[in-house]
């Protein structure tokens, strides 16, 4: 019961443990016929206990040899999948290399009697033991060296590991291959015979799938598709993507395939999304923590926060990217802080917003020995305006004269709403001042031409008076500049 039957159910127990977590893929499949493989080589032992002696040699050359051979071949493609080996390997040999060994089984068949023949085996107590020769002893040193090539292959695949998580899983694994060496290498090359039961070392297979088991318990090994992650990923109301470290979608959750609706995810990759810093961050395995960028769906730009972490999965790098959509929200802080520095009616620069450009445009202005202009417009009467045709017509009546304004200034200056009907003008660098006169003629000339404006079925009049000062002559900081210019204020029209 202890030394077969126990271990037996251990390994049905793992098998269908590990294949029932996902039986479509390939991981998962070898990884339960690697514990079938162990599961046969004690239920042929058990059958060989039960049987008399004169069977032993032809379970042990057919049965035993037969499932010895198997295991490497599914150990080296089980390895080979986890490493991504299967990248630079060539289709025609990949994994079809691995199954070489398959080739001995008709060799072994035909040729089981002469093999069977020497073998010897002997009855110490209950126990039907082999007696070690020549060929065991190559056999089973071979069987070492490919145990040493699995311990290679996982440390060459450490260095390019990108998540804790696969780093943990390959160092895990490593220990339980070592495990499993030592305890061949104590339990197969000394023989206990009379004390354990025949071929010891087959309960290495135990520390093996127990390491296994360990990991998919603390790492989720072999464990990414498992039904509870799949339900938060579907159910998370944030969008969220599976990428490759190519930048391919791998998957996306409903919330992202529903922002991105014009975009065909399954095919798409994160440059088809305007994706190009993300991706690169991602090549650069950079840390990911609120990145705030644009993305697009279709024509439609999206402003996104997007957090991500590197995973790992079907032995291949993989980035999960959880993003917010933060497009309203960005557009009112960028509205908000439009309206910190301009008038909300007009849409120009505000009287802060002037003060700070002009004082920063005089002290620039005083290293560099240059001069500047600030003209000073006013809406006559503007209060006589609201009074009589009501705030609505006062609204139209400035929004009329900051079209004008701007047309004039051009990109020479810059035009501002100080207060009320009162508008400025700052223009620097000051070619001459001939060039602000003819500015100020180009502004009588537009006012001219448009001095009345219709609110309704009425036309209504509007007056201006203009007034100008120059930097250094008249002022040298903006509110003496302004104050002179409002003083000087002429009513024309």
């Amino acid at each position: 019961m202890l030394a077969y039957i126990v271990p037996i159910c251990f390994f049905i127990h793992i098998g269908l443990k590990v294949l029932l977590r996902n039986p479509k893929k390939t991981e998962h499949l070898l990884a339960s016929l690697i514990s079938t493989c162990y599961l046969l080589l004690f239920v042929e032992e058990a059958l060989r206990f039960l049987v008399p002696i004169e069977y032993s040699g032809v379970l042990s050359i057919i049965w035993f040899g037969s499932v010895g051979l198997a295991l490497p071949s599914l150990g080296f493609h089980f390895f080979s999948k986890f490493v991504g080996m299967g990248k630079w390997m060539s289709k025609p040999l990949y994994p079809y290399l691995f199954y070489t060994p398959f080739l001995l089984f008709p060799v072994i068949i035909l040729n089981y009697r002469d093999l069977a023949a020497s073998q010897q085996f002997v009855q110490s107590g209950i126990w039907k033991w082999p007696l070690y020769n020549t060929n065991y002893y190559w056999t089973f040193s071979l069987s070492i060296l490919v145990s040493m090539a699995y311990v290679v292959l996982l440390i060459k695949k450490r260095p390019v590991s990108i998540s804790k998580e696969q780093r943990g899983i390959i160092n895990l694994l490593i220990t339980g291959i070592l495990l499993v060496i030592a305890w061949h290498v104590v339990f197969g090359f000394i023989s206990y015979e009379g004390v354990l039961p025949p071929y010891p070392f087959i309960y290495g297979g135990i520390i093996w799938c127990s390491t296994v088991w360990l990991a998919m318990k603390k790492y989720d090994f072999l464990d990414f598709n498992h039904k509870r992650y799949e339900k938060l990923f579907n159910l998370n109301p944030s969008p969220i993507l599976l990428v490759k470290q190519s930048g391919r979608v791998r998957e996306a959750n409903p919330a992202a395939r529903q922002l991105f609706h014009e975009v065909h995810l399954a095919r798409a990759g994160l440059n088809d999304l305007g994706g190009e810093e993300l991706h690169g961050r991602i090549q650069g395995k950079q840390e990911i923590r609120s990145m705030e960028t644009a993305l697009y769906n279709g024509n439609a730009r999206i402003d996104v926060l997007v957090d991500g972490d590197y995973v790992s999965l079907s032995s291949e790098p993989h980035v999960m990217l959880i993003i917010r959509d933060i497009t309203l929200q960005k557009a009112h802080q960028e509205q908000i802080a439009f309206l910190a520095y301009h008038d909300p009616l007009t849409q120009l620069p505000n009287r802060r917003l002037f003060y700070e450009r002009l004082d920063r445009a005089t002290g620039k202005a005083s290293q560099r020995n240059q001069l500047l202009a600030v003209i000073v417009v006013n809406l006559e009467q503007f209060k006589e305006l609201n009074d009589r045709y009501g705030y609505e017509a006062g609204d139209e009546a400035l929004k009329h004269m900051a079209v004008m304004i701007t047309e004039a200034v051009g990109s020479m200056g810059m035009a501002a709403r100080l207060s009320g009907g009162k508008f400025a003008i700052m223009i620097e660098p000051m070619p001459s001042v001939a060039y602000v006169e003819e500015t100020m003629r180009h502004l009588y000339s537009c006012f001219a031409n448009q001095a009345s404006f219709y609110y309704g079925e009425e036309s209504v009049q509007v007056e201006l008076s203009m007034g100008v000062s120059y930097y250094p002559s008249d002022g040298v900081d903006g509110s003496a500049l302004i104050m002179k210019a409002d003083k000087v204020l002429q009513r024309i029209g």
